[in-house]
């Protein structure tokens, strides 16, 4: 029997290439936690091509980003960035076909930081790509480029994801 898949709240009104729900050109992911992951299923189309009907790969490490830095969004409660990433893509991404994209906490990150595996399925279930990711924990004080509301909106939306993120 599958995990249950939890849907996430969902930032209203952002830009966001990824997960944003105002950005007329962006991926719009939705997001849910499913056990010890964050997730999104996708189906991406002609705009999202690179060659021959197959996803760029460009939009594959787009998708693994996403979910691994919304894994450290949940689990972690922290605002961060992505510090350096590894992608290895192990198989053609169709489009215009159901896939899944998972994200979730690697063990043992040094002081700071927190290191990340982020996993693209294919419907069977069959690994397209996989991400390992590197973020930089941020406080909110560090964080002066972001507008004074967006910080208030993230905390509300950890308060909103519970006291138990595991």
């Amino acid at each position: 029997m599958a995990e249950k898949k939890i849907p996430l709240p969902r930032l209203e009104g952002y830009h966001c290439f990824g997960c944003g729900n105002k950005n007329p050109i962006g991926l719009q992911m939705v997001l849910y936690r499913q056990g010890d992951a964050i997730c999104s299923d996708v189906v991406l189309n002609g705009h999202h091509v690179g060659w021959q009907h197959r996803a760029h790969g460009g939009i594959i490490s787009t998708l693994l980003d996403e979910v691994m830095a919304w894994a450290v969004i949940y689990f972690k409660r922290a605002f961060s960035v992505t510090r350096k990433m590894t992608v290895r893509y192990r198989a053609p991404v169709p489009v215009d076909v159901p896939l899944t994209v998972r994200g979730a906490i690697a063990p043992e990150s040094p002081a700071g930081t927190c290191r990340t595996a982020g996993v693209l399925l294919d419907r069977e279930g069959k690994t397209l790509a996989t991400g390992e990711a590197e973020f930089v924990l941020l406080s909110a004080e560090r964080l002066t480029a972001l507008p004074d509301d967006m910080k208030r909106e993230m905390f509300r939306l950890f308060a909103r994801f519970g006291s138990d993120p595991a």
